[in-house]
Order: C-alpha cells, then sequence, then structure tokens
C-alpha cells in the first residue's frame, strides 16, 4: 500500500542526517564552530519525523500499517530489476524510534564529550552518516536496499572506532572491524544472488509477503534451500551481530571514542544482524535445521560474551562483553519463531536504553577520570559523580533482571519462550538463557562495585567529578527508558502491534511468576551476592591477580583472536606466500625463462652474421654440399 501523509516523506529519515554528513564532510573548518548543532539538528529532525509516521501509523487498522514509498529505479540489468524504495511498517518503525531517538541522546552527550577534539566536527558528520546508513538498512523494501545500508553502517564503523587514528591501537580495531565484516557481508551477498537466482527477486513484497500470514515465494521453498538462505543469512547477522564466530571485532571496537561505542553496541550496528534475522522470518520458518542453528549461535554467544564480562578491567570492554552476551539473547529468540520474534525486538529496543546509559555512564566516569578506564584505578566515586552513579545504578539494575525494571520484563520473556520451545532443544536453551541470567548479575555487579563503592583507588593526580549537564540530561532520559521500556512493550500491546509484520505469539505471553522466573531471581541475587563478596566486601587490588584459567581465558577473549590466527590469518599467509612462489617461480618463471631462451638464442645465432663476404660464401659452399649428399643418398 502506498505511503500517505507524513509517511510519505519517509525518504526524509535518510535524506536528513546523510545531508548534515554531507555538509559537514564537504564544508570544511568553515563549520567547526557550528557543526555539532547540525549534527544533533539533524538527528532529532529525523527522530521528529519518525514520530508523527509512528502516530499516523496507530490511526491505522492493523492490516493497513505497512505502507511503502517508491524511490526511483536502481538496478535494470537483464533480469535483474530492482527499485529503491523505503517500507514503512510495525517493525522498522520500531527500529526507527530507537536509532533516531537514542543515536539523539548520544548526540548531545557527545557535544561535552568531544568538547576538547579539534576533529569534533567531523565526528558528527561521521555520526549522522552512520545514523543514515542504518535508517537505510532498517527502512529497505528489498535485500538489495538493506544491503546498502548495511555497507554503509560498515563505513561508518570504520571511520568512527578509527576516528583517533593517529592511535596504532584504533587504526588496527577498525581494520579489524572492516575485515571480519566483510566476512559476514559475503554471506549475505550470496544470500541476496541465491534469492535471486531461486525467485527471480530481491524485494520483501514478493519474497516474503505482506501481513502475517506470510504468503509469499519464500512459502515455496524447498527445505534444502530454505536451510542455505537460512544459513547464509545468519553468516551476514552473525558479523553485524559480533556472534561467534564472527564476535572478535568487538571489543576492539572500544577503542573508538565512548559515545561511538554507545552507538554501535546499543541501538544501530549490533542489531542488524537481528533485524535480518526477523525480518527474514518466513525462510527461516521453511527451515528447523536454520532456526536451530540460530538458537545455538545465540545460546553459545550469550554464554561466552558473560565470560568475558567476567574477565575485563578495562570498564568499556567490560560492557561490550555484556553487549555480546545480550545480543546472544535476542538472536536466540530470534530463533524460536513466532513465540520469540516479540520479545527479541522488545529486549533489543529496551536494551538500547539500559546498554546507552551504561556507555555513556562510563564515559562520564572516563570524563571525570582523565580517561582512566582501568575499574581497578576508580572506587568510591558514588560520592563525587551522583548523576552518573544513579543513572548508571538504574541501567545497571535494568540488565541484570530486577524484577519491575525493563530487562525484567524482556529477558524473563526470552527465557520463558526458550523453555516453551519445548522438549530436549529447549530444556537445553532454556538452562543457557538462566546460567546467562546469573553471569550477567555477577559480572555487571562486578562493575558497579569496582567503580562505585568500596575505597578510592585513584591516583593523586585525579579529580573525579560529576560531568556537564548537557552530559548528565541523556543519561537522565536513558534511566528512565531503562526504568520503563520493557515494561511498557511487554504490556502496553507491543505483541499486537508486531502482529502484522511477525505473526501471532500463540499461547506464550509473559508471566510475571514462573518456576523460570523465580530460578532467574534467585541466579541474580547469587550471581550478584558473590560480586559482593569479592569487589564490595574486600578492597580491590589496583593490580589484576594471576586469576584461574577461566579468568585469564576471559581477560583473553576465549582465545577467540588465537583461534583466528591458527585457523584463518596463519593458513592465509601461508597461502598467499605459496600462490606468491607459485606466481614468481612458475608462472614469471616460464614466462621469464622463454624470453631468457629466444634472448639468448638469438645472441648466439647474431654471431654468425659476420659481414665478411667470404664466411657467406663459405657457408654457402657448405650448404650446397650438404644438399647434393642428401640428394644423392636419397637416389641410392
Amino acid at each position: 500500500m502506498k505511503a500517505e501523509g507524513i509517511q510519505a516523506l519517509a525518504w526524509l529519515l535518510v535524506a536528513l542526517p546523510l545531508a548534515g554528513a554531507a555538509i559537514l564532510l564537504l564544508g570544511g573548518r568553515r563549520t567547526d564552530k557550528w557543526g555539532h548543532l547540525l549534527g544533533v539538528t539533524m538527528s532529532l529532525a529525523s527522530f521528529v519525523v519518525g514520530a508523527a509516521m509512528f502516530v499516523q501509523m496507530l490511526g491505522y487498522g492493523a492490516e493497513e500499517r505497512r505502507r511503502t514509498v517508491h524511490l526511483w529505479e536502481f538496478l535494470d540489468v537483464g533480469a535483474l530489476k530492482v527499485d529503491l524504495g523505503l517500507l514503512v511498517d510495525p517493525l522498522s518503525i520500531s527500529f526507527v524510534l530507537l536509532i533516531t531517538g537514542v543515536g539523539s541522546l548520544i548526540h548531545i552527550y557527545s557535544i561535552g564529550y568531544m568538547a576538547d577534539d579539534p576533529d569534533r566536527r567531523r565526528f558528527f558528520a561521521y555520526l549522522n552518516l552512520f545514523v543514515a546508513a542504518m535508517l537505510l538498512l532498517v527502512l529497505g523494501d528489498n535485500y538489495v536496499a538493506m544491503f546498502l545500508g548495511w555497507e554503509g553502517v560498515g563505513l561508518a564503523s570504520y571511520l568512527l572506532i578509527g576516528f583517533w587514528q593517529y592511535k596504532p591501537t584504533a587504526a588496527v580495531a577498525a581494520k579489524k572491524a572492516f575485515v571480519v565484516n566483510r566476512v559476514g557481508d559475503m554471506g549475505f551477498l550470496l544470500a541476496i544472488m541465491l534469492m535471486f537466482g531461486t525467485f527471480g527477486t530481491v524485494g520483501f513484497e514478493q519474497i516474503l509477503g505482506e501481513g502475517a500470514e506470510h504468503v509469499g515465494l519464500a512459502s515455496q521453498l524447498s527445505t534444502g534451500t530454505a536451510t542455505a538462505l537460512g544459513l547464509l543469512l545468519l553468516v551476514g547477522a552473525c558479523g553485524k551481530s559480533a556472534q561467534l564466530p564472527l564476535q572478535s571485532w568487538l571489543l576492539d571496537a572500544m577503542e573508538g571514542p565512548t559515545p561511538v561505542s554507545a552507538l554501535i553496541h546499543a541501538a544501530t550496528m549490533v542489531t542488524a544482524g537481528v533485524y535480518l534475522i526477523v525480518r527474514s522470518a518466513p525462510i527461516f520458518e521453511m527451515s528447523a535445521n536454520a532456526q536451530l542453528a540460530v538458537t545455538i549461535v545465540g545460546a553459545a554467544t550469550l554464554l561466552a560474551g558473560a565470560i568475558i564480562g567476567c574477565g575485563k578491567d578495562d570498564i568499556k570492554k567490560a560492557l561490550a562483553g555484556s553487549t555480546m552476551s545480550q545480543i546472544g539473547y535476542m538472536m536466540l529468540a530470534a530463533g524460536l519463531g513466532p513465540a520469540g520474534y516479540v520479545f527479541a525486538i522488545a529486549h533489543l529496543i529496551a536494551h538500547g536504553f539500559f546498554k546507552a546509559g551504561l556507555f555513556l555512564g562510563a564515559g562520564s566516569v572516563m570524563h571525570g577520570m582523565n580517561d582512566e578506564v582501568n575499574m581497578r584505578r576508580y572506587g568510591a566515586l558514588r560520592a563525587m559523580m551522583v548523576i552518573t552513579w544513579a543513572t548508571f545504578g538504574l541501567g545497571y539494575l535494568a540488565i541484570i533482571g530486577f524484577p519491575g525494571l525493563s530487562g525484567w520484563f524482556t529477558k524473563d520473556g526470552i527465557i520463558e519462550a526458550a523453555f516453551h520451545k519445548g522438549g530436549t532443544s529447549g530444556a537445553i536453551l532454556g538452562t543457557c538463557t538462566l546460567i546467562g541470567a546469573g553471569i550477567t548479575a555477577y559480572y555487571m555487579s562486578r562493575v558497579m562495585f569496582m567503580t562505585f563503592y568500596g575505597e578510592k583507588r585513584w591516583d593523586e593526580k585525579a579529580h573525579p567529578h560529576e560531568s556537564p549537564k548537557v552530559m548528565t540530561v541523556p543519561l537522565m532520559l536513558l534511566a528512565i527508558g531503562s526504568v520503563f521500556a520493557g515494561g511498557f512493550l511487554v504490556l502496553g500491546g507491543f505483541s499486537e502491534f508486531l502482529a502484522p509484520v511477525v505473526g501471532e505469539a500463540g499461547e506464550h505471553e509473559f508471566h510475571p511468576v514462573t518456576p523460570a522466573s523465580i530460578t532467574a531471581f534467585v541466579l541474580m541475587v547469587i550471581g550478584a551476592g558473590i560480586a559482593w563478596r569479592q569487589y564490595g566486601a574486600r578492597p580491590v587490588p589496583r593490580e589484576a591477580p594471576a586469576g584461574s584459567f577461566v579468568t585469564v581465558a576471559a581477560r583473553k577473549d576465549l582465545y577467540g583472536d588465537a583461534l583466528n590466527e591458527s585457523l584463518l590469518m596463519r593458513p592465509g599467509q601461508w597461502l598467499t606466500r605459496l600462490a606468491v612462489w607459485f606466481d614468481s617461480r612458475g608462472v614469471d618463471g616460464v614466462v621469464n625463462g622463454l624470453a631468457a631462451g629466444v634472448g639468448g638464442s638469438s645472441g648466439r645465432l647474431r654471431r654468425i652474421q659476420t659481414g665478411f663476404a667470404r664466411s657467406y660464401a663459405l657457408s654457402m659452399f657448405f650448404g650446397a654440399a650438404i644438399i647434393v649428399a642428401a640428394l644423392l643418398v636419397v637416389n641410392v
């Protein structure tokens, strides 16, 4: 159905931040004084347009909330015809509000955080570019349009992670994120090629169908083709959402400025994989194996990320491990089918609030501690940074699933959905989510106690202080979302709102008191209690102890980099060296040898040409003699 009213202006959602990026990048130093204000204005304007579209959407009936905006013909090559258009439906508008809302708060926070950076104007240009690319990703009405946004997000993340490129660690982290994401992108690209080869189109309407019934071409897929498509899409999702085995870039991405960490880890990049899986639900529902693969990846990642978070003393890297784990919860839920889709998206939105608040809170601590990131150099900061402590604390309670806060509604909903699956797989997946809940409470309590409680452990040169209002006001707004977003979504009819896109959730609903929720609460208390005993009730040493083998493994990211080096990097280096040797000794050797042979032979033959007539006469005599002798032999 064609868009009407404000929804017909959906292109403004992408155009506004994209225009902001273009002006700031092309305007150069002339925009230094007001560039940051333009960046914030463009992001806020996009949020206003998105909010107006959402309000208009609520006035439509459930089956009328899918509207498309045709922009222009993008590709027309042989049988491949792709029109670039935008799809405004309950799923995409949910992401639009999250991206522009939380993204705008991060923009505002960045005014204070980046106040002394000489390249602040360029930073805001990259932020705008990131938001524009992410909006195109979630609004595109076909897989090619989504892929354009997908690659735009990859480019913007490279620019933002490596923003302080003069630091070798930042430059390496940016390159690592770019390379690892290319692996996932190749899976997504192959999936698009397979779609076109199978369906002859890449449009959502044709492949996925309209409405909750999903009566599109995907419903005609064979199990084998559906499995292949699902696994290729999963590879793409793993790259962007930092899921095993393509997670290694995420923790290194902390080398970028803290607002970048909040933007990547909360509202934008890491959520792209979850969006891809949920949007492609009709394809996954045609293959039980593909859905199982999604749940296995999610379960493994949520545990791995939680364990990694336990071993990090760098506050940002501890939160990065947390992001990896929480996205694992969302991926697991997305693989559960209709019973999990709503909770996957609800947790994604709630996580956007409390994780952005936690990252920006960490940035506020760093701002007051001369950019110190080692939590063993913190302690007792709650008295010096009251607002940061309070807002960070609310985000902490939300993520560990404290009853009544956002995480309690959404994460417990995922735990219930996992057990609701039934059978052995349901029991295993549910157990993984419960274990993850206990570990989450432990590592997040560890962060909270090491940072804000205990005795002060900072150097004499440090003068901790509260951040300016331009940084604390976004923290307070995000804290409000950390408290109320989950309950508002789960109890406020979000399931019915998404139903036209993802279908009915069936019998599975949120129940506040169940055996699983009680168990999750007990494990939360146990995890927080252990953390208090180790880091709250005892002095925290300024230097990290040796630790157990699990702690050592967590500090080394569960040897993910070592595994990649052993299985991919070093074999790749050997293959490269072999290719170079074969090229130089084989291909070039044959060519160079032939050239040398011709050159040498011609040099030797050239010596026959002496320039003396007697030599030529003698040569002719011997030649004639040989011919006569040959003729005599033949006649005999």
